[in-house]
């Protein structure tokens, strides 16, 4: 029998999902408090429809995989009660805005006895495979340090009617726009210890609450230092998405908008070669996010649940992410 999902959210995110959905099983359910996008998404995709969440936790719905593409303030709250309700969970990033809440969402898939599985699909780009091995085998010789590049456009229009921008459903754009390449820090790198950070709003101060901009320094565990440098303020377009690291055998760029291209490489005794092409960016009509690898997020999910794969990103990747981002954020507001 195929998997059964219920979709919380039918936005531009949700969208996706519900056509990466049908490849992997059925969708059985859909809410969304918006009634017109519920009603569409029943319509297409066969689904039952819910216009609150309460409304469709207390129906006899027994989907085996609620998706979790609300708000990022309320992923906690989704997941968790979906969770409580006895479902697995997959959750669009970020896991949540707080540290506190992504905990609160693993205690409840262990005392559920459910999987949480958090979307990080920058961990599938080839470039970011290739750079992965590498660092595990050892190629570059020590890290010394690092340096992570997002320069994105988001305009006035991309804000309008949205809770993006907002303090309490958003959280920021390094959790909106640029959680994956925050990821891939802790993924290649470890934990970071020590954070300082400046954090600034230059041309959205009416249409969003927190940063366009900012600059951080780190330090990991390892000793290995790096800096952030991130803004929404590209002219007209999103320019780009990169990260150089520096080690003692060797220099290595992933860069293109989206981490989607290997840009530069000087390696003693090796070349990377051989790279398969990656998949197109998520496109949303007037702008475009990170590399589409829903594909294989959703492979992954049915391989776990159905055959007892690995999880290839977990609850615990995305507490990770959450703590980086809260501590650059909290850095900031020492400075500021």
């Amino acid at each position: 029998m195929p998997l059964q999902f219920a979709l919380i959210g039918y936005g531009k995110i949700g969208q996706r999902h519900a056509e990466h959905i049908l490849s992997t099983g059925k969708m059985t359910a859909v809410c969304d408090i918006d009634k017109a996008k519920a009603d569409e998404a029943g319509k297409k995709y066969g689904a039952r429809v819910y216009y609150s969440i309460e409304e469709m936790f207390n129906s006899t719905e027994k989907p085996d995989v609620v998706v979790v593409c609300s708000p990022n303030g309320l992923h906690a709250r989704h997941s968790i009660m979906a969770l409580a309700a006895g479902h697995h969970v997959l959750c669009e990033k970020p896991m949540a805005i707080s540290t506190f809440d992504s905990h609160s969402m693993i205690n409840a898939a262990e005392k559920a006895g459910k999987k949480l599985f958090v979307v990080k699909q920058n961990r599938f780009n080839p470039p970011v495979v290739a750079v992965k091995k590498i660092l595990e085998e050892k190629k570059l010789g020590r890290i010394f340090s690092l340096q992570l590049n997002c320069f994105w456009n988001r305009d006035e229009k991309y804000y309008e009617n949205s809770w993006k921008g907002t303090a309490a459903l958003d959280g920021g754009i390094l959790f909106t726009q640029f959680s994956h390449f925050i990821d891939l820090l802790y993924w290649f790198f470890g934990d970071v210890k020590h954070v300082q950070s400046i954090r600034k709003n230059f041309s959205h101060k009416k249409s969003i609450e927190l940063e366009d901009s900012g600059v951080a320094l780190l330090e990991f565990e390892n000793g290995i230092i790096g800096g952030i440098n991130y803004t929404v303020n590209s002219y007209k377009k999103n320019m780009e998405g990169s990260l150089t690291i520096f080690g003692e055998k060797g220099t290595v760029k992933i860069g293109g908008q989206y981490l989607n291209a290997l840009e530069y490489q000087e390696i003693e005794n090796y070349k990377i070669t051989d790279l398969p092409a990656g998949n197109f960016a998520n496109d949303y009509g007037h702008y475009q996010g990170s590399m589409s690898n829903h594909d294989k997020v959703y492979r992954n999910l049915a391989d776990v649940l159905l055959h007892d794969a690995p999880m290839y990103a977990g609850s615990l990747d995305g507490l990770k992410t959450v703590e980086i981002i809260e501590k650059i954020y909290k850095a900031a507001e020492v400075m500021n």
